[in-house]
């Protein structure tokens, strides 16, 4: 939160008036009661930006008692203003049942009111209720359509299930390559599950040239994030290894991980 309202900070766009910066002060300060003071009063007027955040401290319980209810309440008059944010964490409050009773279809709204202004949170979100048809009927095709522009703005789990969409052709036309593409993409950013994966693609030769080294770097990496079944993986794949293949492989995890897992 802090990081976010010093970045408001640096928007020229935005003019607050004097009430709300002294908020801005006291909250980067810790002083969430000064905060607090400034802000309610602006909300209540309808300022879009404090309904949000308030939403934001009652949902954490910061300078307040943590409330649920409250925080729905002030997302929910933030959301329908078009606050993005405020329509994410909304659908987040219906999605789980804080402070609302539990609405997979409520939750799907405010998801899909957030993700068509490009939040790619809500529009991973909106992806996975696609997927499993909560909320909505089930719809594979849309699912990674979501996924996609979740994905193209860099979200590694979005990432991932694209590629699992890919692998299984599930609303899109199967294609092993592309699904190495977008575990990779996802592999890169240090998403183990996707690692995992990775290894799995490799050892089966699906979209890249059978290579048990590589599935064993990639199955390495993943249990040292505690994916179990990378354990298991690298220790069927070493049955089938030279002792020189699983020196290179360890050696090429060493170097994957100092390289921050890019270029592997």
């Amino acid at each position: 939160m802090k990081k976010l309202l010093i970045l408001l900070l640096l928007i020229p766009s935005l003019s607050w008036g004097a009430d709300f910066q002294k908020g801005i002060t006291a909250y980067n300060q810790g002083d969430y009661a000064t905060a607090l003071k400034e802000w309610t009063p602006l909300a209540e007027q309808g300022d879009i930006t404090a309904q949000y955040i308030l939403g934001i401290m009652y949902d954490k319980g910061e300078g307040v008692v943590q409330n649920y209810k409250t925080a729905s309440e002030w997302y929910t008059l933030a959301a329908e203003q078009g606050d993005a944010s405020a329509q994410y964490n909304l659908g987040g409050m219906y999605d789980m049942g804080r402070g609302v009773l539990q609405n997979y279809k409520t939750a799907a709204i405010w998801y899909t009111l957030a993700a068509e202004q490009g939040y790619a949170l809500a529009q991973f979100n909106l992806g996975m209720m696609y997927q499993k048809g909560d909320g909505v009927l089930q719809n594979y095709k849309t699912a990674a359509k979501w996924f996609t522009l979740a994905a193209e703005q860099g979200k590694a789990s979005a990432q991932h299930n694209l590629g699992i969409m890919y692998r299984n052709g599930e609303g899109v036309l199967q294609n092993y390559k592309t699904a190495v593409k977008r575990f990779t993409l996802a592999a890169e950013q240090g998403y183990a599950d996707a690692q995992n994966n990775l290894g799995v693609m490799y050892v089966m030769g699906r979209g890249v040239l059978q290579n048990y080294i590589y599935a064993h770097m990639w199955w390495n990496i993943a249990a040292s994030s505690g994916v179990s079944n990378a354990a298991e993986n690298r220790t069927k794949a070493e049955k089938k290894m030279t002792t020189a293949d699983i020196s290179k492989a360890q050696e090429l995890a060493r170097q994957c991980v100092n390289k921050n897992y890019k270029d592997c």
